[in-house]
């Protein structure tokens, strides 16, 4: 598998762009039209009416945020093996804080189930009004955005070290390195914001993400239609094997 990749890195960048494309319009589909569309700020009795009446729209947010952080995993494996060249302790650093922000997303989704569980008439909640219910439901969901946030700095950083491997490999522009650069600090800024100062993050928001959006969207897309310059990717990749010893 990984000598095949090696061999073919315009095949497997592109795969890798399709698949980063899905899990931006993945991200944006629960982010945005779900989340933002049933989510209503200040109010726990209407996030609660609509969820309650959008059921099937929440689950389906939750179903699209899984299979993009499945989607993840591939990807994270395609731009290891794409930058790896450059050096492959970054590339493998880079993968590392990857894979704990999706562990960490993946676990947070946990706090979306909440509401569904407490609004659905389960047993054993006869305890508690309506408006409590209402209110335990509105802080799960403040908790996943708190949740989101912890898991974007480790992007943050991924973003960080893929951003300086794209911008020294000379088979990637290295426009696309200094965007990858801004992105990570976007998610840094946007994340530690939300955790010291709350009140700047609304005021950040969404804005502070713009560059994070452009960052991944443009190299996704020269993934998809441009690919890798394979003469010096493969130049690249040669440079970095060992010399074999004489006998």
């Amino acid at each position: 598998m990984i000598s095949s990749i090696e061999g073919s890195p315009q095949r497997y960048a592109r795969i890798g762009g399709i698949l980063y494309l899905a899990i931006i319009v993945l991200g944006l589909f629960g982010e945005a039209f779900v989340r933002g569309t049933l989510v209503v700020s200040g109010d726990a009795t209407a996030t609660a009416n609509a969820i309650a009446a959008s059921e099937s729209l929440w689950r389906a947010g939750i179903a699209g945020d899984l299979l993009m952080h499945v989607l993840d995993l591939p990807v994270i494996v395609v731009l290891y093996l794409l930058l790896r060249p450059v050096s492959e302790s970054l590339a493998l650093l880079a993968t590392f804080f990857n894979l704990i922000q999706t562990a960490v997303l993946v676990a947070n989704k946990l706090n979306l189930l909440v509401p569904i569980l407490l609004l659905g008439n389960a047993s054993g909640l006869d305890a508690f009004t309506p408006e409590q219910l209402h209110a335990i439901s509105y802080v799960a969901i403040n908790a996943h955005g708190y949740g989101f946030g912890v898991g974007l700095i480790f992007f943050g950083f991924a973003c960080l070290f893929r951003g300086y491997l794209i911008f020294k490999s000379g088979y990637f522009p290295k426009i696309l390195g200094l965007l990858m650069l801004l992105a990570g600090v976007s998610y840094l800024t946007n994340s530690f914001a939300l955790l010291l100062a709350p009140s700047l993050a609304s005021a950040l928001f969404p804005f502070v993400l713009m560059p994070a959006f452009v960052g991944e969207l443009g190299f996704a897309l020269w993934l998809v239609f441009k690919g890798v310059d394979v003469e010096q990717w493969t130049r690249c990749q040669t440079a970095t094997i060992p010399a074999k010893s004489p006998a």
